[in-house]
């Protein structure tokens, strides 16, 4: 029997999280429900889930300050998180993505929104494997281990970043703009902004510390991967 994807729901509104729950498991998710920042610790402590979808604002502990600290943990750093809160300043989206959510769901929000949104982060969950090695200067991939090596040491990347980093080497020294990178990163991007582009370039750079420099912002263009970037001041 094929294994259903594992959502957790952190939410303190028990009708909105009783909804949630109804919606994910009449669509192929298996649902668990919390209501607060230590339920969530305890639950993900003990199996971790396939994607947290997680609210804003919890009583005590804030879902932005919960997303931070499993950012930080190397077992929940690639869990997939949607932010989902009231709050729709971009601002608010800016700090969501920065806290280390992969996605921004703001409410009120449609049970279609919800799942594809949920589908897309899952999609891009692992990356594709090609079976193929990429190197630009220094900086080598190998898709077929999920590896990347700068100066042969090895480095960790989430999911969204190593899919990102492969796309970039293998097309290096050429310019992608934000759009061009959520269509092939993200796919469906209909309902991703192209400021989650910067939030994950942003990742990737403090991902590949020293070879950060690697990518470089063209003004007013958007990204390149270029080998020769690393003699020269980042943008």
């Amino acid at each position: 029997m094929r294994k259903l994807p594992r959502v957790l729901v952190v939410e303190d509104e028990s009708s909105i999280a009783e909804l949630i729950a109804v919606n994910l498991r009449h669509n192929g998710f298996a649902p668990t429900v919390v209501f607060d920042g230590a339920a969530a610790r305890r639950e993900v402590e003990a199996v971790l889930p396939d994607l947290i979808l997680l609210d804003w604002m919890l009583p005590g502990e804030s879902g932005t300050a919960l997303a931070r600290q499993w950012r930080q943990q190397a077992r929940t750093k690639s869990i997939p998180i949607i932010m989902i809160t009231a709050r729709s300043e971009e601002g608010d989206k800016v700090q969501g993505l920065d806290a280390g959510a992969d996605d921004y769901i703001t409410k009120p929000f449609s049970t279609q929104e919800m799942l594809a949104r949920i589908r897309a982060v899952l999609r891009r969950r692992a990356p594709e494997v090609m079976g193929d090695s990429v190197q630009v200067g220094e900086l080598a991939l190998d898709a077929s281990t999920y590896r990347v090596t700068f100066r042969g040491r090895e480095l960790k990347a989430g999911p969204t970043e190593f899919k990102l980093l492969h796309y970039l080497m293998k097309n290096a020294e050429r310019v992608h703009s934000r759009a061009m990178l959520l269509d092939k990163i993200w796919g469906d991007h209909v309902f991703i902004e192209e400021r989650t582009v910067d939030v994950h370039i942003k990742r990737l750079r403090e991902t590949l510390g020293e070879a950060g420099a690697m990518v470089e912002t063209v003004r007013g263009a958007g990204y390149r991967l270029s080998s020769s970037a690393l003699q020269e001041p980042r943008v």
